[in-house]
């Protein structure tokens, strides 16, 4: 567990500076006297870099042992969260953003596969839940402290992310051992790619996290009227309870995956994310409701990406390295579709219906994981095989 810690530190961390930023818009738009759709476009920057560097970088930082890789990578995202906060204008801060995002998707490529290489076969599963459980714990915990010192000034809340990255790299340097895997050829790292089992896990997972960010990002406006009138902190109280949810499914995943069929369990997520989301427009007018829902909510969020994580090891644990990167690919282009979607929708649904769209993503990321599993098993596929056991 020891050498997990400072791992799990790292991708909170990363999950922290993806996601606060959003809750900040409106100081750094007036900060830099720019719209908010401008200032919006440091999240964009920072998650499309991420999402497109992640398995890049996995591939040209596999040689390096882990412990190395993660040191350098915290180097570039502290330095990066610094710049953001020391700068004077608007260009210098997108810059900053796409530089921190350089060393982010490296943090979350290399801690995953880390952690699979300290870790007993037996109990992978639950060490991939406690390190990408950061990124969950970020959105319960990160967030809502955030948001409290950008109430005071923006700037501090990238100084404290900072701060956190440089914890998390002297918890690297002292309790994680030098990790050196297997290294291969790029076209053997990719090969797994060629099998629809790698194409169909990723599809899923930017689906349904697609459907979930369609809703979550615009969740203030989703849930005003279970607010309106309320006490001063009723979101915030909704977001707490869906990142306790998050953090939950997190966890309950990485036992399950340990002790199912991952298959099994990757269909029963996604299946209840579709029902959560598509059940939201009856939630949303108490708010009392709405928070057991949104705990609930987040307990669907919080574990597919550890399964989805898991079934891709299984799948190509040479490849891990790579997989990892590209499941971080996918996650956040989810979360930049559902952001998109859920703007979209809105020209054509009241804001309380966009559950229906996102469920919808969810739903096709259902249909797509029941109908492979099936014919993989009908074809007697050893690579589903070992990932469905």
């Amino acid at each position: 567990m020891k050498p997990l810690l400072p791992l799990a530190l790292a991708t909170f961390a990363v999950g922290t500076d993806a996601f606060v930023i959003a809750g900040l818009l409106p100081a750094i738009a007036s900060d830099f006297d720019v719209s908010i759709a401008a200032a919006g476009q440091l999240v964009t920057a920072f998650a499309l870099t991420l999402a497109i560097a992640a398995p890049i970088l996995g591939w040209l930082l596999s040689s390096l042992d882990r412990r190395t890789a993660l040191q350098a990578a915290l180097v570039v995202f502290v330095v990066g969260n610094a710049v953001t906060a020391l700068s004077p204008n608007y260009t210098l801060a997108l810059l900053s953003r796409v530089l921190t995002a350089v060393g982010a998707a490296t943090i979350t490529a290399t801690a995953s596969s880390a952690a699979v290489a300290v870790t007993p076969e037996e109990r992978r599963g639950r060490a991939m839940a406690f390190v990408i459980g950061g990124l969950t714990v970020s959105t319960a915990l990160g967030m809502p402290l955030g948001n409290m010192l950008g109430n005071v000034d923006w700037r501090l809340t990238l100084w404290a992310v900072a701060a956190t990255g440089v914890v998390a790299a002297i918890g690297i340097t002292v309790g994680l051992p030098k990790i050196t895997l297997p290294s291969t050829s790029l076209g053997a790292r990719l090969a797994p790619l060629r099998k629809p089992e790698m194409i169909v896990t990723l599809l899923a997972t930017l689906l349904v996290m697609g459907g979930h960010y369609t809703l979550y990002t615009y969740i203030g406006a989703v849930t005003e009227d279970a607010t309106e009138g309320a006490f001063a902190q009723a979101l915030t109280l909704i977001l707490l309870a869906w990142g306790i949810g998050a953090v939950i499914g997190n966890m309950l995943a990485g036992y399950l995956v340990d002790s199912l069929p991952a298959v099994r369990v990757a269909v029963t997520a996604l299946a209840a994310a579709t029902l959560l989301l598509g059940m939201s427009s009856l939630t949303v007018n108490n708010l009392a409701v709405v928070i057991v829902w949104a705990g609930i909510w987040g307990i669907t969020d919080g574990a597919p990406s550890v399964i989805q994580q898991y079934r891709l090891v299984s799948f190509a644990p040479p490849s891990a390295p790579v997989l990892f990167g590209l499941n971080s690919s996918a996650v956040f282009l989810g979360v930049a579709l559902g952001g998109g979607l859920g703007g979209l929708a809105q020209d054509w649904l009241p804001v309380t219906s966009l559950g229906i769209p996102a469920a919808f993503l969810a739903l096709i990321a259902t249909v797509l994981t029941v109908v492979h599993a099936r014919t993989a098993k009908a074809e007697g596929s050893p690579e589903a095989v070992r990932a469905g056991r």
